[in-house]
């Protein structure tokens, strides 16, 4: 029989911070601190220094701090926010809550990334945000985009949950552009024991509205100014969170040598179409993803021969039933659209070794020459 290749290894990651972390979780829980413990302050403190941001504002998720994100720049009901049409659905998902209206545009080709041009021709006067996904990853190409929104008037809202550590020059993913948001999700890159995100921000005045909205729209105990929400990062997941930030270079480091070993290894195989990298730019594969014909055929092979592989996302944000009331069918992003049909996720983690991958490699080889599994 074969043996599985997982998709993720969150089990080796937790075995290499068991010891510190079991340390962390007794000290909470002899001082009882389960909300806005030390911990958390520590934490937010250890990783804006990490991004490189003035402030770091510990949230219950990653939708939530893509919602406090944009209310923090202004975003308000009846506002537009452009985004990537082939995001989670948890970043549009955002914008409605708001009340606001998000507003799906098109990728390249090459990255899938945000494309700056058709942001540029997408703005209105009604556009309150628009947000950069740094997707699998790697950054969206955050000079132009910044440059097309500040000419705009309009501010840019980074979401940074697939790129804890991607850097471009001395910036990492979380500190280029004016707020932040990042997901904490166990299978990110920096992931924790459950639920937990985080905004960050060099402005002082929307890092203290973020910190007053995750608290019911209070900074001072019983008074409430504004409707805000409860949305605190856990202290039990600070102290995890903590543990990985310690050796979150280390990981991406290993990741960056897994994802050059698939490329070396993918080279010659046909139909395979590896991903392309920017000019500027460090990426650090929370995804490593290729794109093939036939790619639910191809998928399937693959879990019948015990590889963990993913879609990173079938549907774009248009055509899912959550979003058919915006109006728009097929033909809205067609890179996008298209792309989802091809994409295809492969098994990618710090703990992924060289037997792993060439077993991925050879029944991959194997699935799209359409051999019998």
């Amino acid at each position: 029989m074969n043996a599985h290749v997982p998709f993720v290894d969150l089990a080796s990651q937790h075995a290499e911070i068991a010891a510190e972390v079991e340390a962390g979780m007794a000290a909470v829980f002899a001082a009882t601190a389960f909300v806005d413990g030390p911990p958390v302050a520590d934490f937010e403190h250890e990783y804006a220094d990490f991004v490189g941001a003035e402030h770091c504002i510990g949230v219950g998720n990653g939708t939530d701090a893509v919602e406090l994100a944009l209310r923090a720049v202004g975003v308000g009901p009846g506002g537009e926010v452009l985004l990537p049409a082939n995001t989670f659905v948890a970043t549009a998902e955002a914008v409605s809550r708001i009340g606001a209206v998000p507003v799906p545009v098109d990728v390249d080709d090459d990255r899938l990334l945000l494309d700056p041009d058709r942001v540029e021709a997408a703005i209105t006067e009604r556009t309150q945000a628009v947000v950069a996904v740094h997707l699998f990853g790697q950054l969206a190409p955050m000079e132009r985009l910044a440059a097309i929104c500040e000419a705009a008037g309009v501010p840019l809202v980074e979401d940074a949950a697939q790129s804890q550590g991607a850097r471009v020059g001395g910036r990492r993913a979380g500190g280029l552009g004016a707020i932040a948001a990042t997901s904490f999700y166990p299978g990110k890159n920096l992931g924790a024991a459950g639920d937990a995100g985080a905004v960050t921000t060099d402005d002082a005045t929307m890092a203290a509205e973020v910190r007053r909205l995750r608290n019911h729209g209070s900074s001072t105990r019983y008074v409430h100014d504004v409707i805000g929400m409860n949305s605190r990062l856990d202290t039990v997941q600070a102290v995890y969170l903590r543990a990985k930030l310690d050796r979150l270079e280390k990981w991406n480091e290993l990741r960056v040598r897994a994802a050059a070993r698939y490329d070396a290894l993918l080279a010659d195989v046909p139909g395979v179409r590896r991903p392309l990298l920017g000019a500027e730019g460090q990426h650090v594969w929370h995804l490593y993803v290729v794109r093939v014909a036939e790619r639910d055929r191809v998928l399937a092979e693959l879990s019948r021969a015990g590889i963990g592989a993913g879609i990173h996302y079938p549907y774009p944000v248009h055509l899912t039933g959550a979003y058919a009331h915006l109006g728009l069918g097929p033909g809205t992003a067609p890179v996008a659209e298209a792309a989802a049909g091809e994409i295809l996720s492969l098994p990618m983690h710090p703990h992924l070794t060289e037997a792993m991958q060439d077993r991925v490699v050879e029944v991959l080889r194997s699935a799209v020459r359409g051999d019998t599994a």
